[in-house]
């Protein structure tokens, strides 16, 4: 049998090749790019002689500068605008039927703010949840999980969907719901008839190439691509994952993986993302996304660990746009919570990943965002402190902030006396 080969013409490295080859890659582009590689060669630390690691860091292990140039904090800008939706300041709350009620939902909206409403939770299960919100309050630690996995069992009625969703509408704010990715495919349909504003799939973590062999998996970028409504897409924690999740066609990324009050994750799966790390990555991520798609700007949204007043700051100048605050806003006096904290976590009926956590009252939800504040921890007031950093490190603007410098000093109560 004869087989034909191809001839490949080599070339001596010594050669000039006939036709010039014109290179894309600008100089600096190139430096930063190698830069970038010897910095991750010398962040990493040696585990054993088989494995390596590299180092991250918290929100707590960073703090930010101040600058030459301040400003009064009542002349800066904290607005945001995602999509066609613009709002006062760059905070979400988080789907958890510990922070968020319809009735929360548009408190926080008309206080400047987007409340995503749990549509796999309480609200979209029960026609009244109210008794069932007193119960968790009151449970035993040691039933708290197993009475939650039962509260959660029961199914979620689509006409709940829809009657909560226009609820939220009717009131005038920006409305934006939230399914887990297992069941988008079956509910989307009912949460965009009822007219949100703004999708968001929502999982511990969500990848643009899950692979399954007992059910299809959802097609991220066929569903984004075929869908009218801007579409929120995490979490993610590695640059990796956050371009492709971009790729879809998502308005956003949510970032972070087991870093919030009420997770387990790094005890029950070993799985954990420090946010600092996690947030810059993944806008590094963003701006070579931008270069590949001629401009297109995706938000970067962190999403867990954003306890306190300073941590927001901190998560912007990593590269955040936004935050999506939990455990912050379970302790405002209207939350549905009552002083108590849960993620959706700690209801998976066979590997609870969350705890039910006591974080109790700080003040209402106006106190929380714009203070006054009576105290010095942090849990009021967190647009007040956002303002007041500004100032300090001279920026007028949100987006700016990201431009700010950053040291490496982990936090020691101790210290702080």
């Amino acid at each position: 049998m004869h087989v034909q080969t191809s001839q490949v013409k080599r070339t001596s490295c010594l050669t000039r090749p006939s036709t010039p080859v014109h290179v894309q890659t600008s100089l600096p582009r190139i430096r930063e790019e190698a830069s970038r590689y010897t910095g991750k060669m010398s962040n990493e630390v040696e585990i054993g002689r088989g494995k390596r690691a590299r180092r991250a860091y918290s929100l707590d292990d960073i703090a930010l500068l101040p600058a030459r140039r301040t400003r009064d904090p009542e002349d800066v800008n904290v607005g945001w605008q995602i999509d066609a939706y613009h709002v006062d300041i760059p905070v979400m709350a988080a789907p958890m039927d510990s922070v968020m009620s319809p009735q929360t939902a548009i408190d926080f909206g008309r206080l400047g703010g987007i409340g995503v409403l749990d549509l796999n939770g309480l609200w979209t299960r029960y026609k009244d949840p109210e008794p069932i919100l007193e119960e968790i309050s009151h449970l035993s630690e040691e039933e708290s999980i197993a009475r939650l996995q039962q509260i959660y069992s029961e199914p979620i009625q689509p006409r709940l969907i829809t009657e909560r969703l226009a609820q939220i509408r009717d009131a005038g704010v920006v409305v934006a719901g939230k399914l887990s990715p297992q069941l988008t495919q079956k509910y989307w349909r009912y949460v965009v008839d009822a007219g949100v504003d703004l999708f968001v799939i929502r999982g511990s973590t969500v990848s643009a190439e899950h692979v399954s062999s007992r059910h299809e998996p959802l097609n991220l970028k066929r569903f984004i691509y075929e869908l009218d409504v801007p579409v929120i897409v995490g979490g993610v924690c590695t640059d990796t994952a956050a371009l492709h999740l971009m790729r879809t066609g998502a308005a956003g990324v949510l970032v972070g993986f087991g870093g919030g009050a009420a997770h387990s994750t790094r005890q029950s799966l070993g799985v954990h993302a420090p946010m600092a790390t996690a947030i810059a990555d993944v806008a590094a991520a963003r701006r070579d996304y931008m270069d590949e798609s001629g401009g297109r700007y995706v938000h970067v949204i962190a999403d867990g660990g954003i306890g306190r007043s300073g941590d927001l700051a901190r998560a912007i100048a990593c590269g955040a746009d936004a935050v999506m605050l939990g455990a912050a806003l379970a302790r405002a006096k209207e939350a549905p919570g009552q002083g108590w904290h849960w993620g959706s976590e700690a209801t998976h009926p066979d590997m609870p990943r969350g705890q039910r956590v006591h974080v109790g009252t700080s003040g209402t939800l106006e106190q929380i965002l714009y203070g006054p504040s009576t105290r010095a921890d942090g849990s009021l007031n967190f647009v007040g402190a956002l303002k007041r950093t500004m100032a300090s490190t001279g920026y007028a603007e949100v987006k700016d902030l990201q431009k700010v410098e950053v040291v490496v000093s982990p936090y020691r109560p101790s210290e702080a006396r």
